[in-house]
């Protein structure tokens, strides 16, 4: 099977992005970390499918890949990237977008200056519907690891994320407490981890380990979801800068029900095709 792709990166978050439309694609996990892989092949943090819609109110489906081959409801980053690739493919001459996910919906917008606005919903804070074992919903959450105890915010973004306020993001523990925290047994389907360092009152500053993947340059979910966390704890105005070792994305929110507003670039790298 030969499959013709592009690589995108968001600030550094990379993908191989895949027209699942014009060409049949059927991707086994073994193959999904294989595309994955940066040195046996083209390596990236995340696959993304461009498919056909299920729905006659929305333009495209949406389907993210982890590195290691699970399926996830949503890349921030990913999604500015989906957008850039159907209109610079031809598959759409729309600049607002409706795209459906594994977990929701999401609309999209080409902006003048080419870089894309995502509406990433809505924030959900109730444990069920991150998944997070707890009692009752809170802003912080004791985490007790074997040596020490971690005071987290958790939300949902359409994927789950536990958010860790540091001092300093260039020492936090990424490398130690990323992986610990991503499969904690509180989160029943692993969490994204966000190390987030307040600046002001408009930027904070943020490392991510993404579920599934490690670290990675930037995290569009966790951007939000860092932003969101920041603003609930008081930290943070309704916009925010957020700095990601990629680059910078500016997130809105205005409290309580209000859609969460991602705006950031992407770009494509090059076009190929992999035989497997």
């Amino acid at each position: 099977m030969q499959i013709t792709f592009t690589k995108m990166h968001g600030l550094g978050n990379d993908f191989v992005v895949i027209d699942a439309i014009s060409q049949t694609i059927d991707l086994s996990p073994e193959q999904v970390r294989l595309i994955a892989d940066r040195h046996r092949g083209v390596g990236c943090d995340q696959l993304l499918l461009v498919e056909r819609p299920r729905s006659p109110d929305v333009d495209f489906r949406y389907r993210i890949f982890n590195a290691d081959g699970s399926e996830v409801g949503h890349c921030g980053n990913g999604a500015r990237c989906f957008a850039r690739f159907v209109v610079d493919h031809g598959l759409t001459d729309k600049r607002e977008i409706a795209v459906e996910t594994f977990s929701n919906g999401i609309q999209l917008r080409i902006e003048v200056d080419g870089q894309v606005t995502v509406n990433m919903g809505a924030p959900h804070f109730e444990p069920a519907d991150i998944p997070f074992e707890a009692e009752t919903c809170a802003a912080k959450y004791a985490l007790a690891l074997e040596e020490t105890s971690l005071e987290i915010g958790v939300v949902s973004m359409g994927n789950p994320h536990a958010v860790i306020r540091v001092d300093d993001v260039n020492t936090a523990a990424v490398a130690e407490w990323g992986p610990r925290v991503e499969g904690h047994p509180r989160f029943p389907e692993r969490t994204n981890v966000g190390f987030m360092q307040p600046v002001s009152r408009r930027q904070i500053r943020l490392r991510v380990f993404e579920r599934g993947s490690g670290e990675t340059r930037a995290c569009g979910t966790g951007a939000c979801a860092a932003a969101v966390v920041a603003h609930l704890w008081g930290l943070v105005d309704d916009e925010v800068a957020v700095d990601l070792p990629g680059g910078r994305l500016l997130i809105r929110w205005a409290g309580g029900d209000a859609p969460v507003f991602m705006t950031g670039p992407a770009e494509t790298v090059f076009e190929g095709s992999i035989t497997l």
